[in-house]
């Protein structure tokens, strides 16, 4: 599932133009933000709490 749902959102952000990701405003949706600025915030953020998720349940199951 983890690689599944990485693959997807790296092929999202892969159909928009630089331009689109980083300018201010492109989408109103986002507020007046980049939408790149959810794609850097987000996902890895994300990837950090679910890697402190495993560990922690890793160490239950020793």
């Amino acid at each position: 599932m983890f690689q599944t749902s990485h693959t997807e959102v790296m092929k999202s952000a892969e159909t928009l133009s630089n331009e689109e990701l980083f300018s201010k405003g492109i989408f109103e949706w986002c507020g007046g933000n980049a939408l790149g600025s959810y794609f850097v915030s987000a996902v890895p953020s994300h990837y950090d709490w679910a890697m402190k998720k495993l560990k922690a349940h890793k160490k239950i199951c020793r």
